[in-house]
């Protein structure tokens, strides 16, 4: 019978066949637009940009994060635990010792970022050191470390970087303040397609968005279980997510462009829902739902 971790090699090849389909999305987009306005000059800059904006995002994505959420670098003395477990994590699994970062706030949560596993950071909030024990942390730590070796964080800002990208290139396209606006090719034919690439325009943002969240879910089921595997004892992440989700606290400098980063949605969990509206409810979220990751650890044993 298959189970979660005998699908991880099969949702890293969905994951960059997701990746591959922004692109082809992107250059869609942009010679549409192109074609629309008679300007071929907009599927060139679109191509430029969005290349542009993953070297950004590749070299400062750890930085605009840490900055986001008010991360301070960890003092040894002052976390002597914690700096060693992640010492003792990162040796097991093979991986650089990465930069520790503490979140004073009460919500427990925590995130990895960095572009590559020479340069990673783990950080975790206050209020996660405060409620969990040392195995629970073990868990949240191996868990962020598995992102680092599974480069889940360089795709995760790469697919933020073209989401952000698509809803611009669309936005602007519906506004018509693009260049060469009154040269529309309307003729030559062009009528369905250009109702066709309407609706491409306004559907794609939507789309990249869906795919953007399924990609994060992914995420996190094979972070889970490459954590589990690392700390061989997935009740310890277990118990951990049980607790965090009980809390459900929102942190203070939550944010939409790096909820996807966190072990848990750093909003709080959305109020319980059955039927249609639980199952539309779970396709808008970052994260999968909590008893889902249990299970998938454990089974339907009792922590």
């Amino acid at each position: 019978m298959a189970t979660l971790y005998t699908q991880q090699t099969k949702n890293i090849y969905k994951t960059w066949f997701l990746m591959t389909m922004f692109l082809i999305v992107i250059i869609m987009l942009g010679y549409f637009i192109s074609y629309y306005y008679n300007n071929p000059g907009i599927l060139y800059f679109a191509i430029i940009f969005s290349v542009a904006m993953n070297i950004l995002s590749y070299w400062y994505s750890d930085k605009i994060v840490l900055s986001m959420s008010g991360a301070k670098e960890a003092l040894h003395d002052e976390y002597t635990e914690l700096y060693h477990t992640v010492e003792n994590l990162s040796i097991t699994a093979g991986l650089p010792m990465p930069k520790i970062f503490i979140i004073n706030d009460v919500s427990p949560n925590a995130f990895a970022t960095g572009r590559d596993k020479e340069h990673a950071v783990v950080a975790v909030t206050t209020g996660l050191l405060r409620i969990l024990n040392r195995t629970e942390l073990e868990g949240v730590i191996a868990h962020e470390l598995s992102h680092i070796g599974n480069r889940d964080i360089l795709l995760s800002t790469v697919v933020v970087v073209l989401v952000g990208f698509i809803s611009i290139l669309a936005n602007m396209f519906m506004r018509g303040g693009l260049v060469g606006g009154r040269n529309r090719k309307e003729g030559e034919g062009g009528g369905i397609l250009i109702i066709i690439g309407i609706i491409f325009v306004i559907l794609s943002p939507i789309v990249a968005t869906l795919i953007q969240l399924a990609v994060s879910r992914k995420r996190e089921f094979l972070a889970d279980a490459s954590g589990a595997l690392l700390t061989r004892y997935p009740d310890g992440l277990a118990s951990a997510l049980q607790k965090i989700s009980n809390a459900n606290i929102p942190m203070k400098n939550a944010n939409s462009a790096t909820a996807h980063l966190y072990i848990s949605n750093p909003f709080g969990l959305p109020a319980q829902a059955g039927g249609v509206g639980k199952k539309v409810s779970s396709l808008f979220s970052t994260h999968p739902p909590v008893e889902e990751r249990i299970a998938a650890l454990i089974g339907n044993r009792e922590l």
